[in-house]
């Protein structure tokens, strides 16, 4: 499609404004492609505004639009964006530069070692458009749902996360990202400090910082956060909220060791403090994870835990359900918060994922997402120690979507991101994880947004020319 774009762009000269273009039959014939490649062709250059489409006529070259009047004095926004009114505030800023990595599309040719979703053959699409058909036949399917949620989701959600937790203890969310900004919005008042992992999930630290909180990092290692340097953290600052991932973590790909389970817990309840879990990838554990340990949530009866278990990683990136699970009377602050953000997240959206977890199409899905990425992992892993093996690999996780890679000493992470783009990779440079100064310069490589095997075969095969151009060892020869 994009090559037929390019080919009827640079063509468009040959057309007077107003003047029709051939017909999408000739088109077919002419460039011996189908017509919904001409019709996604003609789409993509009316989106530019370079043709019009009209239905029945077909497409014609568009008129050279008027000219814009000046564009307005914006300066004064400098001033009341950054007016603070009081000294002691924290000034609220908002940088997304983290998350937009993962979710910018890259150029086309480019391969997409940034991606932070299945790519579209790992997804349940047909599944997906079936649940959602078979939804909006449900009686009241398009009226307004209970704001909790379906009481049928919510007690799904409440059978997957385990140890007692009730229907009544989880909301449905409009996708992790919102369920995270509604429970630091709950948790913590701005101003004050948020213990985070370090490294950690750049779209966490950026929800922290708009809401005017002070991220304070805690180390990961292979095993998880580090407990005795948690209950320094909490001593030091105060701090009332913790942020884990404690299975796959993003993006170490760690899993909190099972003695530290209990440990995390005792330290968060001694400070009188909640631990935010992040269990963003339980469904994409791979085929030689063995038994996943249950949700931190599944082991607290006393209500340390805010659970956040999303449904979107394992489905589509515009599929955005998820549970957040809490006991005790911050469950009424949650619903609230959550109420006077969204109302509710849309019934045929619900609908739909009752309809999905309930198919016999949801296991199959699962099944096959769970070989096809340990495959995906290990044909990358074997890539880089082949063609790469300058770049370190602490550690091969068992689950999620991506490795984390220390860069040789010396190299400037920026330099070496720009260098792999110029080979025609995206990836995801390691700076943004890190709510301090990070401790070396980090990628992060993504094997679930390519189209498979062969395409991550190709990437690494790509790096080795970023790796020869910015290396240090490389450099001084």
């Amino acid at each position: 499609m994009a090559e037929l774009a390019d080919r009827l762009r640079s063509e468009l000269d040959r057309y007077s404004p107003g003047g029709k273009l051939p017909s999408s039959r000739a088109l077919v014939e002419r460039f011996r492609v189908s017509p919904v490649t001409v019709s996604r062709a003609l789409a993509q250059l009316a989106a530019e505004g370079l043709v019009v489409t009209r239905p029945g006529a077909g497409a014609f070259r568009a008129r050279p639009r008027p000219v814009t009047t000046p564009a307005g004095d914006t300066s004064w926004q400098e001033v009341a964006l950054s007016a603070d009114g009081a000294a002691d505030r924290v000034p609220r800023s908002v940088d997304a530069t983290g998350v937009t990595v993962s979710l910018a599309v890259p150029p086309p040719g480019v391969v997409e070692f940034s991606g932070g979703y299945l790519h579209p053959s790992l997804q349940p699409e047909r599944a997906l458009s079936e649940a959602l058909a078979r939804a909006g036949r449900r009686p009241g399917a398009w009226g307004r749902p209970p704001m909790e949620g379906l009481p049928e989701l919510r007690e799904w959600f409440a059978r997957t996360i385990g140890g007692g937790v009730g229907a009544a203890e989880v909301l449905v969310s409009a996708g992790g990202q919102a369920a995270l900004t509604t429970a630091l919005r709950a948790l913590a008042p701005p101003g004050a400090p948020v213990l985070v992992e370090s490294p950690t999930y750049p779209g966490m630290l950026a929800i922290a910082r708009s809401a005017g909180l002070r991220p304070v990092p805690v180390p990961v290692d292979a095993d998880g956060v580090r407990p005795e340097l948690l209950a320094d953290a909490f001593r030091a600052t105060g701090a009332r909220v913790f942020v884990c991932q404690p299975l796959f973590q993003n993006p170490t790909g760690a899993v909190l060791a099972p003695a530290r389970r209990g440990e995390v817990l005792r330290i968060a309840r001694e400070a009188g403090a909640f631990v935010v879990e992040d269990d963003f990838v339980r469904r994409l554990a791979h085929e030689d994870a063995g038994p996943l340990p249950r949700p931190l949530a599944a082991d607290d009866p006393d209500g340390v835990v805010v659970h956040v278990g999303s449904l979107t990683k394992a489905t589509s990136p515009s599929f955005r359900v998820c549970a957040l699970a809490a006991r005790g009377p911050v469950l009424e602050r949650l619903r609230a918060i959550q109420v006077v953000d969204t109302f509710f997240v849309p019934r045929p959206l619900q609908e739909a994922a009752l309809e999905l977890v309930g198919s016999p199409a949801w296991p199959r899905h699962l099944r096959t997402v769970a070989a096809e990425l340990r495959a995906r992992r290990d044909a990358m892993t074997s890539a880089l120690r082949l063609r790469l093996p300058e770049l370190t690999l602490p550690h091969i996780p068992s689950g999620g979507y991506h490795l984390w890679l220390r860069l040789p000493d010396g190299t400037e992470e920026s330099a070496f991101t720009a260098a792999a783009l110029r080979a025609g990779v995206a990836l995801t440079p390691g700076r943004p994880y890190f709510s301090a100064e990070p401790p070396a310069a980090h990628v992060r490589l993504s094997f679930a947004a390519v189209a498979g095997a062969q395409e991550i075969a190709e990437g690494v095969r790509r790096l080795r020319a970023a790796c020869d151009e910015t290396l240090p060892a490389n450099r001084s020869t």
